[in-house]
């Protein structure tokens, strides 16, 4: 995510009627029409974007088909900048928002002890490697190993 929507902006032969060609589908074949803000719940991208549209003020209803998204603006209003909130509906990180860091987004999990001699025969820096290692996993390898073993005689 956090990919531009490609958005051509045509004029209808209506005035006032404003219809956006995107590069991606937002409604598969299926209609979607809102009247207003009311109209526009869910988590569907044509509602999510309607929203976005109608919180401008310039908007008085949207119309959502597959890849064209068309919208009667408000009397008295113009469609700038109606296209650059479609064009980045999907952008999440925006210039100057700092995104979060991996350890950041990781839950918080108990430091687990690994078992018997450490995975790895007491070398110090693979004990420290083990220690990242989830205790279930150290726990197989250490099995497996042992298994190795009894067979080799």
């Amino acid at each position: 995510m956090g990919q531009l929507v490609g958005v051509v902006e045509k004029q209808s032969a209506v005035p006032g009627i404003i219809r956006y060609e995107l590069n991606r589908s937002l409604s598969g074949m299926g209609h979607e029409r809102y009247a207003s803000m009311l109209d526009a719940v869910g988590d569907t991208p044509g509602a999510m974007l309607a929203r976005m549209l109608f919180e401008t003020g310039k908007v008085a209803s949207v119309h959502v088909y597959a890849n064209v998204v068309t919208v009667d603006v408000e009397k008295g209003f113009d469609s700038s900048g109606l296209s650059e909130i479609v064009a980045e509906m999907y952008r999440y990180w925006k210039p100057g928002v700092e995104p979060p860091s991996f350890e950041d987004l990781q839950p918080e999990e108990p430091a687990s002890e690994p078992s018997g001699d450490g995975g790895g025969g007491g070398d110090a820096e693979l004990s420290e490697a083990a220690k990242r290692v989830p205790a279930h996993l150290l726990e197989r390898s250490r099995a497996a190993r042992e298994r190795w073993k009894a067979k080799q005689g």
